[in-house]
């Protein structure tokens, strides 16, 4: 299926439901494998409710040329091909779509729940359970090493510290990982339900606390879809001071996750610095909106809350002693041989898995790929601003870390730009309502990597079905890749190298 028979669609664009095509399960499906052979993205595969069975939609990003294609087909029983086997990138989406419609994706290598809720569809799911009874969470089946003194590790779901419930199965000998499976689920609140019907004036609220350390990153995608349904763009100095708080958001977990990295390594100089400046950068968005995590700043047509030159000024000598003292901070790790010598050809993700496995962000440009929405799909600010891509090809822990201080770097020059003399006039437009059956896609880069939300509207303009992609749920399996071979004792490091969200993934 050649990509002419998919809808070209630029990022942040709305267009009518009857323009994008359907095509047959098998013209679709080949459309998906043959888009990842030409190095297309998948970075949106889910089903909703059709009058003739289960609708697909699927999104693929083309970095290259910075569009979207885009196509839909119909199920029609209880299963269908899985394209896992050829396109691995595919199987989470496969397996959520498993269980939250109850349909098969037969061929699938490694099919069970993601979030163990019950099927939406009467009946019986995909694994067979009666729809009204209620799963355990982390109850299934874990794949199982077998062999003398094979052992298996268990941790969590509650663990040691302020931390999210996830379950993590190691298969070991001795100390040598052979396998890691992580189960999710546990922080699963059934948001994506709660949003059709939207918006409401609850709707933002449920966005920003999707994953609550990236509250700036979710709005604006959202935001972002409702300025394209309703025909409106957003206010220049909006986008300007949309930018500035999604910078700062960035700055923010990379310099708390180098800290809890040297942490883990028993380095606390920078470990006790870093956990004192995330709090700085914290404070700085608060200085923008009164919120250390941005709520309430990003709306539809812009923000809400704008900076006069006293604030700015403010902002300027907060982000130069920020700037400094990160980067004294960090200096000091690359410096300790000790530091380096754990980061460095630990928890190794190759190029190509992590190009197979989809991987996005961070954890992605230290493999190499290179994967930022702000270049490939500029938005917003970011259509007039370009921030150099900061990549490795490593793919270990000690990649991680750099792209993030080069991240931190580059997040610092620009903010220190930006506050230098913004765009001159109001911040926000009014927005108006989603026009009826449309189709729109946002993608964010936000500081784990690419978000994306797609939204459906029915005839009366309202969300007929509303998606949400997380980049935790491109980029856990590639936690679980980078502990084969590895000693059981680098999963701290490993784990913090990624730092995904478990909220964001489960929803």
């Amino acid at each position: 299926m050649s990509a002419t028979s998919l809808l070209k669609l630029a990022n942040g664009a709305a267009v009518p439901l009857s323009k994008v095509p359907r095509l047959e399960l098998a013209a679709f499906r080949e459309a998906i494998i043959s888009g990842c052979k030409r190095d297309r993205r998948v970075s949106a595969l889910f089903g909703t409710p059709h009058a003739d069975g289960l609708a697909l939609y699927g999104v693929l990003a083309d970095d290259a040329a910075g569009m979207l294609e885009c196509a839909w087909t119909v199920l029609v029983g209880d299963e269908f091909p899985s394209m896992t086997p050829e396109c691995p990138e595919v199987h989470l989406f496969e397996r959520e779509i498993a269980e939250q419609w109850g349909v098969v994706p037969a061929g699938h290598p490694w099919l069970k729940p993601v979030r163990f809720h019950s099927s939406y569809r009467p009946g019986h799911d995909a694994w067979g359970r009666a729809q009204d009874v209620t799963p355990l969470i982390g109850v299934t089946n874990f794949l199982r090493v077998e062999g003398e003194e094979i052992h298996e590790v268990a941790v969590g779901p509650v663990h040691a510290g302020v931390i999210e419930p996830g379950h993590f199965r190691f298969q070991c000998h001795g100390e040598h990982v052979f396998h890691l499976e992580i189960s999710l689920g546990y922080q699963h609140r059934g948001v994506e339900r709660k949003l059709v019907g939207g918006p409401t004036k609850r709707t933002i609220h449920f966005m920003e606390t999707l994953s609550g350390d990236t509250s700036i990153g979710h709005a604006t995608a959202y935001c972002q879809n409702l300025e394209s349904l309703g025909g409106e763009h957003a206010m220049p100095r909006g986008h300007w001071l949309r930018g500035i708080a999604q910078e700062l958001e960035r700055l923010a977990n990379h310099t708390g996750d180098l800290g809890a990295l040297a942490g883990d390594v028993g380095f606390l100089p920078t470990a006790s610095y870093c956990g004192r400046l995330r709090g700085d950068f914290l404070n700085m968005s608060a200085v923008l909106c009164g919120s250390r995590f941005g709520r309430g700043l990003v709306r539809p047509g812009g923000v809400t809350f704008d900076v006069d030159e006293v604030r700015l000024e403010d902002l300027r000598k907060r982000l130069e002693a920020g700037a400094k003292d990160v980067t004294n901070a960090v200096q000091l790790l690359w410096a300790m041989p000790s530091a380096m010598a754990r980061f460095e050809d630990t928890g190794r993700v190759p190029t190509d898995v992590a190009a197979e496995l989809g991987l996005v962000g961070p954890a992605a440009r230290a493999c190499g790929l290179r994967r930022d929405v702000r270049t490939s799909h500029p938005y917003g600010i970011y259509q007039l601003t370009h921030i150099p891509l900061a990549t490795l090809d490593s793919g270990d822990v000690y990649a991680r870390a750099y792209v993030r201080w080069l991240e931190i770097k580059r997040s610092i020059d620009f903010i220190r730009i930006q506050l230098g003399e913004g765009p001159r006039g109001g911040i926000r437009s009014e927005c108006p309502p989603p026009k009826p059956e449309h189709f729109a896609v946002s993608l964010v880069e936000g500081w784990r990597g690419e978000i994306c939300h797609v939204a459906l509207t029915d005839a009366s303009g309202q969300f007929a079905a509303y998606k949400v992609i997380d980049p935790s749920f491109h980029n856990w399996m590639g936690l679980a890749m980078s502990l084969r071979d590895q000693q059981i004792s680098d999963f701290p490091i490993c784990n913090k190298s990624f730092n995904l969200s478990y909220c964001g993934h489960d929803l």
